[in-house]
């Protein structure tokens, strides 16, 4: 079967997740991650408190590692190798790691410095986002540069899915578009629990400091193709570094994504990781797809006799 992965991004964290990952690997979770990080991960994810794992410093090397190694489980046991991957925002890190683009432990030091630094670039400026719904990827556009023109700081962040986008930028232009909506042409707004404006020019700190992190590291060939957040198109070994670099602060095109790896023939999308976002976004931007999601060691066999083994 032509199948894709799909990795989740930042918000699908929770207290206790990887609980089955850590009892089954430590090996490849404890050991590696907590000398890479300095903190303990099993710490993190099955005691939290709450606030620290929701930690953009926290939550994206936390994600990045359990996806990855549920990645390893599935892959296997089915045998055969995708024939796509994607991953929304922090996602495309295990993409590509997943793809062979850099090992674990390299894109984990990635993801930490990554995560560090828009940690620090949030700091900067009171910033948000805010998903709206009921409207399409047009509009969001233009109301926001319509913002832009009037010396807001406001842009679209996320295309996720028809009718489903996210845009970010500073508290009060987050304030203004979600008491307006309505006369904007958008059905509705709703401000989001999130950090800061990702996604957004307002990262361009964070963004510096990605490019010189991403200098120091060696990417290798891709066994298979991975799609890129900025473009929704796959990426050559040699654009990686110059994507990742860009992705910080360019919005996240993952339903055009979705949609070119329909029409590529994929036939089944597989999320990979904590939570099922990626998979309501398949569901939405390509109506009718198959999918399925792997979030826990338990869903794996299941998942694996359905993709059937090579």
């Amino acid at each position: 079967m032509r199948y894709a992965v799909l990795f989740p991004g930042q918000g699908s964290q929770r207290v206790g997740m990887g609980a089955d990952l850590f009892e089954a690997r430590p090996d490849r979770l404890v050991d590696v991650s907590d000398r890479v990080l300095g903190w303990s991960l099993r710490q993190a994810c099955l005691d939290g408190p709450e606030e620290e794992l929701t930690a953009t410093e926290h939550a994206q090397p936390a994600l990045y590692a359990l996806a990855y190694q549920l990645w390893m489980e599935l892959s296997e046991r089915v045998g055969y190798p995708p024939v796509a991957a994607a991953g929304h925002s922090l996602g495309e890190y295990t993409a590509l790691a997943a793809a062979g683009a850099f090992s674990f432990e390299t894109g984990l030091g990635l993801v930490d410095r990554r995560a560090r630094a828009m940690a620090d670039a949030v700091a900067r400026v009171d910033s948000g986002m805010a998903a709206l719904l009921g409207v399409s990827d047009d509009v969001a556009r233009r109301v926001a540069a319509d913002r832009r023109r009037e010396g807001g700081r406001l842009w679209v962040a996320n295309l996720n899915a028809p009718g489903q986008v996210v845009a970010a930028g500073a508290l009060e232009d987050i304030g203004w578009l979600v008491g307006n909506a309505r006369d904007l042409g958008i059905r509705r707004a709703i401000e989001l629990d999130v950090a800061g404006a990702f996604h957004t020019p307002l990262m361009e700190p964070a963004r510096s400091q990605l490019v010189t992190a991403l200098a120091r590291v060696g990417i290798h060939p891709l066994d298979f193709p991975v799609w890129a957040n900025v473009t929704g198109r796959p990426m050559a070994s040699g654009e990686v570094k110059e994507l990742l670099s860009r992705q910080i602060t360019a919005p996240v095109r993952f339903g055009e994504t979705l949609r070119g790896m329909a029409d590529a023939g994929i036939e089944a999308f597989v999320h990979v990781g904590p939570g099922d976002v990626t998979a309501g976004l398949a569901r939405r931007a390509v109506r009718g797809s198959r999918v399925l999601v792997v979030s826990s060691i338990k869903e794996v066999e299941e998942v694996a006799g359905r993709l059937g083994r090579s």
